[in-house]
């Protein structure tokens, strides 16, 4: 009677229904010395359960990872390179005929002639404004012959 039930057990298991104490139950006949000869084929998975409970991880494992030099390496390099570009930049010489460094201008020809540059500038821009808004106002007078 043994035996069959055994023989159920293998089978179940292999089907993935039996329970943790069946698996047990299984374990423990195969790990014994009197197992039927047509089940000998089986003995080796249920004996690797109890080996490889008995294995142990013997690899020493390092409690701080392993720090790169080279992240800090790259932001030195990147702050020269930011630091070099900016001093080449502020050391070019201006190109803008400004005298006091407040914007002001000692020749009156050239300030008129600034201005002029700027005010056209502001004008074309308004004009850009003044465009978009004509589009608006053809757009409510459409709306409201539409929806009357």
């Amino acid at each position: 009677m043994e035996l069959h039930k055994i023989e159920i057990l293998v089978d179940k298991y292999f089907a993935g229904e039996t329970s943790i104490a069946e698996e047990k139950e299984l374990k423990n006949y195969f790990s014994s010395s009197d197992v039927a000869p047509h089940l000998e084929q089986y003995k080796a998975i249920f004996g690797y359960f109890g080996q490889a409970k008995q294995e142990q991880f013997t690899r020493t494992v390092p409690l701080q990872p392993r720090k790169r030099n080279y992240v800090a390496w790259i932001s030195v390099a990147a702050s020269i390179a930011v630091l070099s570009g900016t001093l080449y930049f502020m050391n070019q010489p201006s190109e803008q005929p400004v005298a006091n460094g407040l914007g002001t201008f000692d020749d009156p020809e050239l300030a008129f002639q600034e201005t002029q540059k700027a005010l056209q500038m502001v004008s074309e821009n308004v004009n850009e404004g003044v465009k978009s808004i004509e589009y608006v106002n053809e757009y409510n007078q459409t709306t409201k012959t539409i929806f009357k």
